[in-house]
This record gives structure tokens, C-alpha cells and sequence, in this order.
């Protein structure tokens, strides 16, 4: 994907553009992980951060944050599915207002500076965070997108989903054994975003939102540790990501390098 004008075609969708390419195995070869670190005031770099810092934000069931498209395979008639610029649209499920989600108190947003040259992302991608919570049980969501700079059809840029990960802390060692957490514990935890092959052009930014929600596409986690489905109420979690060179939380990015 990736490589178009961007511009706006005549039923309203931006034309990213791509190519079809073959290879003989998977990831295709010329490709290796590249680490992009999380810091404080929001950026996405090649270094690790030198100091401590934590970010932190209230995740509130009752207000998660509305799903806008996705690899969505049901539901679609509540939430169109596929890349979408991330404000959603005043009919979506669960959005309250039309305001960006990077605007949202609860969601986290990284970035790199405008990319210098064409940079080609094509393999399976993870997200590794530090973490730690008030609560026995809570979610932590990272969302990959490719910012497109504003132009004649887009004055505010678009913001392209590209994939999306969950994790349930109770289920961070196995699928098969739920381990509670410890109130204020760090956590390494790993957010499994699948796979993608995109091309980020010159003058885009890549960006990496984390959050708690992403809501119809993942059930609302109610925080409080009871059994899953047969929860009595809902709390408020305070959750940390950390960021040092203790806890170096990145992204990893499979890149072609020549």
C-alpha cells in the first residue's frame, strides 16, 4: 500500500495508492527490525530515551474510545471497517464528538518527525511497552497509522489506520493462565499488530496512538479483576506507560534496508 497522491477521489476516499509485489518467503528478504523508541513530548526516534518519564491517563469503561474501521470482520454495521482517517464521524458507535482521537485525554500519541526520504514497512510489526496500573486487570491498545501532511483536500491531514492491537493484562504470560496484576508492578508486555506492507512517503509521519479501548471492536475491560463476562461493576484505572532507558518502550518496524 501506499505511494499515492493522497488526494480525495470523487466518492470521498484518499487515494493511497499501491503496488502488488511477490516474494519467496515471509517476511520477504531485505528486510530487518527496526526500533523506534517512545518519548516524552510525543516523539518516535531511532535513540532510546536518556532520562526517566512515565505518561499517564485515566481509562474509563464508560467512556472507551470509539473504534473508527479496522480489520473488522463483524459488526460492520456499527462500525465500518478498513483504513479511515481517525476522527470519527458523527453516527459512529460510541463517539461522542467529532474532535480527532489523538484529542482524547486517555490516548497516548507518538510520532516520527516528516519522514526525509520514501520508507518501506513490510513484515510483521510489535509494539514492547513497560507498563503499570492502580487496577488488578486492565487493557493496553497501540494503533499504527501513516500521517499524511495537510494538503488542498485534506487541510488537517489524514490519519490512516494501518493495524491495531489488544492486550489483556491478565492474559500477559498465556491464553491458557490469567495472572492478575500487582497494583503499581512495571510490566514488559508485547502488542502483537500483525502484519502490514505499507509505504510511508516522503514527508509523512508514522504514529503510534496507545490507549486502553477500542471500542465495539474489543469488549470494554471493566478493570476490576472479577471473571471475565460475570463482572459486577466497572472502575476507573490509572495506567502508566514508562519510558527510560530502564524501560525503553518501542516500536519495532520491519524496514527494507539496501
Amino acid at each position: 500500500m501506499g505511494g499515492g497522491n493522497g488526494n480525495r477521489d470523487d466518492v470521498g476516499r484518499l487515494q493511497s495508492g499501491g503496488t502488488w509485489k511477490t516474494a519467496l518467503t515471509w517476511p520477504p528478504h531485505g528486510f530487518r527490525c527496526q526500533k523506534l523508541y517512545l518519548h516524552r513530548e510525543g516523539g518516535l526516534v531511532l535513540t532510546a530515551p536518556k532520562s526517566k518519564t512515565e505518561h499517564r491517563f485515566q481509562y474509563d469503561p464508560r467512556n472507551p474510545v470509539p473504534t473508527v474501521g479496522g480489520n473488522i470482520d463483524s459488526g460492520k454495521h456499527l462500525v465500518p471497517r478498513g483504513p479511515q482517517n481517525q476522527t470519527p464521524p458523527a453516527n459512529y458507535f460510541a463517539a461522542k464528538n467529532q474532535l480527532p482521537l489523538s484529542a482524547r485525554h486517555d490516548v497516548l500519541t507518538f510520532e516520527t518527525p516528516p519522514l526525509e526520504k520514501n520508507l518501506e514497512v513490510t513484515g510483521p510489526i510489535q509494539v514492547i511497552l513497560w507498563v503499570s496500573s492502580d487496577a488488578k486487570d486492565t487493557d493496553f491498545t497501540a494503533k499504527l497509522m501513516d500521517v499524511y501532511p495537510p494538503s488542498d483536500h485534506y487541510p488537517a491531514g489524514y490519519a490512516m489506520n494501518l493495524e491495531d492491537g489488544i492486550l489483556r493484562m491478565r492474559f500477559r504470560t498465556s491464553r491458557e493462565q490469567e495472572v492478575l496484576m500487582k497494583p503499581g508492578k512495571v510490566y514488559r508486555i508485547m502488542i502483537d499488530l500483525w502484519a502490514t506492507s505499507n509505504l510511508f512517503r516522503k514527508g509523512h509521519r508514522i504514529r503510534l496512538d496507545i490507549s486502553s479501548s477500542n471500542f465495539p471492536f474489543y469488549d470494554r475491560n471493566p478493570n476490576t479483576g472479577e471473571v471475565l463476562g460475570r463482572h459486577t461493576h466497572s472502575v476507573n484505572a490509572l495506567n502508566t506507560v514508562h519510558l527510560s532507558p530502564k524501560y525503553p518502550s518501542h516500536l519495532s518496524l520491519p524496514i527494507r534496508h539496501n
